[in-house]
């Protein structure tokens, strides 16, 4: 037995490889019903019968000829030979489509298993898969399951694992309709044209000359004929006389062709039902109903949280000042000093626990988004969007990313690795930072609540759109300095609607959750330490007046610039400043700074409303802030991923300024037009 033995999940995007990836590991990897979510590499570890595995998920790919950076990272992998066994998940509801990535596995020579998932579509649909005549005419072990349900799962183990103990690596192969597949050296092929079958021998004897360490022979000679550019940089071999031209269209037809005569074998009662996703397709993907259909959903996600999150805060409101007021009554009790008591309570507690009460609304938000995207329907989401974003000449795909920032913007700016063009891509990392992710959530409840009453909602609802617009004004001013690299053709994959997974709802909800009560335990308790003692001490040593503090100092010689806003406020520049850290600091810095405990209670809220209102901040202010926190400079994490996915200081610059300009922009805009509209 084998010390590791790795194993790793191939197939196109959405078809499950993921969640089987879960059900094997116990991991919590992120998955959603729309292609692209899987942009890195991920591996685990389990042990089956005494062996260990390290399983390994690939982002999902159509074909092993590789466009954009997940691709070839999948291919690359395949081709290095680290996989002992591959396992190529297939959505059984598209067999067709995810055949053609199958027959180029089973080309490699590796050992292949098939798992066929979401059979239950197929059943839906009124049509039935032949389990027997299927791994018939591919050679391969076939095994049924449901990644979702976990069934199967073990069966395809155990397939997994006679592989790797040596049985079936050879199985003998029986193909009555005239031998499409054949044991090509002990492995199974597709026998193409007699054409391209003599090519195919000519360039494998080349080939076995000048790079004899070349295992697969095969199928680097069929590389070569589709002219892939990768393979014949990395082993130059001259092919005059042999192969003038590309021979990849007449590879790939022969291709379908075979494909063609699989389902035709396979594919019984194919008279489909039409499907409930096609109907509701009808009025959700609409060129006139689509846009409306989407901004509603969107407006009833935030009703419900605002209306729901803010019952349930009152709970953790009343929690609060119970636990404040016992800590401070405690720590007075036992004598502590009156500074330590002032940590404690007006930093710590003020900070920390500022930002958990707003956790109701946060828990809301990420369940709606984890169902509107397991369900499917956020793919639909960027195929509505298609049209504007070739206008300003993006990839609807690009529109996905940007949707993924509704919930963080770090994994948002990663899955732009699944565009093509290297501009497209750089667009949408420097515009998704706009899209407005659930950290600036607490900041919009704060000030919405506080200044618009009943239209609370309605005023952080505008934020999404906003964030939205900017986003594509940005991306069409940068068109307008940029080639334009032809036409943006949006080819995506709109899966079958189906009711959201509990299972996966909850682990994305959870994680989330986790994530937010970890940063408020870490970057927001230390920022909050840390702005504690800022607004405590100034250069004379501990103030009584914050005025003379270091962080009012460093507040007033900002503000100027922030006046033509109606942001002028030292407190305001220190608690946007904090935000750099993490936007939700800036709610807890705006407690500590004005002196306000339990912020997110209606008590705290009417507090902080008339301090501000003494100092002339009205509602126009308020939304001017919510405008600012938007769009300005997003926290360190996402400026990390950015300089990471660009390699380039100069872009993680010109990212931020951007944004920084953005910001100011609108929200002076903002501020004139509501000060206008106020008289």
């Amino acid at each position: 037995m084998r010390d590791l033995v790795s194993v790793a999940f191939a197939g196109n995007p959405n078809c499950g490889k993921t969640t089987l990836f879960n059900a094997y590991t116990g991991a919590n990897l992120k998955v959603a019903n729309w292609p692209g979510v899987t942009v890195e590499k991920k591996e685990g570890t389990m042990t089956f019968e005494g062996q260990k595995l390290n399983l390994v998920d690939l982002p999902g790919i159509y074909s092993l000829t590789s466009y954009t950076m997940e691709e070839k990272l999948s291919r690359n992998y395949v081709l290095s030979g680290e996989a002992d066994v591959i396992v190529n998940v297939v959505d059984a509801s598209a067999l067709e489509r995810n055949l053609y990535l199958t027959l180029q596995l089973i080309e490699l020579g590796k050992p292949v298993v098939m798992a066929l998932n979401m059979m239950d579509i197929v059943a839906a649909r009124g049509m039935e898969i032949d389990l027997h005549r299927l791994p018939e005419m591919l050679g391969i072990p076939v095994v049924p399951v449901s990644a979702r349900k976990r069934t199967g799962i073990n069966i395809l183990m155990h397939a997994v694992a006679h592989h790797i103990d040596g049985v079936n690596h050879h199985i003998e192969h029986h193909h009555a309709s005239g031998g499409h597949m054949h044991d090509h050296h002990g492995e199974f092929a597709m026998v193409y044209s007699d054409d391209i079958e003599d090519k195919i021998d000519r360039i494998s004897e080349l080939l076995e000359v000048k790079y004899p360490e070349i295992e697969n022979r095969r199928w680097y000679a069929i590389k070569y004929l589709e002219a892939d550019g990768e393979i014949m940089e990395k082993y130059p071999l001259k092919l005059a006389g042999i192969a003038e031209r590309s021979y990849e269209e007449e590879i790939i037809n022969q291709r379908y062709d075979f494909i063609e005569e699989i389902i035709a074998e396979v594919l019984v009662n194919k008279s489909q039902r039409e499907a409930a996703t096609d109907r509701a397709d009808r009025i959700l993907t609409h060129r006139v109903w689509g846009l409306p259909v989407f901004a509603g959903i969107m407006a009833v996600v935030f009703f419900l949280t605002f209306a729901v999150g803010d019952w349930l805060k009152g709970y953790l409101e009343t929690a609060l000042d119970w636990f404040s007021g016992g800590c401070a009554e405690m720590l007075e009790g036992i004598g502590a000093s009156q500074l330590l008591v002032s940590l404690i309570v007006d930093g710590i507690i003020a900070g920390v626990g500022g930002i958990l009460t707003f956790l109701p609304n946060i828990v809301i938000l990420f369940v709606a988004l984890a169902f509107l995207e397991d369900s499917g329907y956020m793919a639909r989401v960027a195929y509505i969007m298609d049209d504007i974003m070739s206008k300003i000449g993006l990839s609807g795909r690009a529109f996905i990313p940007m949707l993924l920032g509704f919930g963080c913007t770090v994994p948002a700016i990663m899955a732009s690795r699944a565009l093509e063009n290297p501009k497209d891509r750089l667009r949408t990392i420097v515009v998704t930072p706009f899209m407005s992710c659930s950290a600036r959530l607490p900041v919009y409840v704060l000030f919405s609540e506080m200044f618009f009453g009943k239209w609370a909602a309605a005023a952080a609802f505008s934020m999404y759109i906003l964030g939205i617009v900017v986003a594509i004004t940005v991306a069409k001013i940068f068109s307008l300095f940029s080639k334009k690299d032809g036409e943006n053709t949006l080819v995506i994959e709109l899966p079958e609607y189906k009711m959201p997974s509990s299972r996966t709802v909850y682990v994305y909800v959870s994680g989330k959750v986790k994530d937010y009560i970890t940063k408020a335990g870490t970057v927001i308790f230390v920022a909050s330490v840390i702005l504690w003692a800022l607004l405590n001490f100034g250069p004379s040593g501990m103030v009584e007046d914050m005025s003379l503090s270091f962080a009012a100092i460093i507040g007033k010689i900002l503000a100027p610039l922030l006046v033509p806003a109606g942001l002028g406020y030292w407190q305001i520049v220190v608690a946007l400043i904090s935000g750099i850290a993490a936007k939700e600091v800036v709610v807890s810095s705006m407690s500590v700074l004005f002196g306000v405990g339990n912020i997110a209670s209606a008590e705290g809220m009417s507090a902080l409303s008339a301090i501000l209102g003494n100092q002339g901040f009205t509602a126009v202010n308020g939304y001017s802030m919510m405008v600012f926190c938007l769009l300005y400079i997003p926290c360190a994490a996402t400026i990390g991923v950015i300089h990471r996915e660009t390699r380039s200081a100069k872009w993680t610059a010109i990212a931020v300024l951007i944004q920084l300009a953005a910001a100011w922009i609108c929200a002076v805009a903002a501020f004139g037009i509501g000060s206008l509209l106020a008289f």
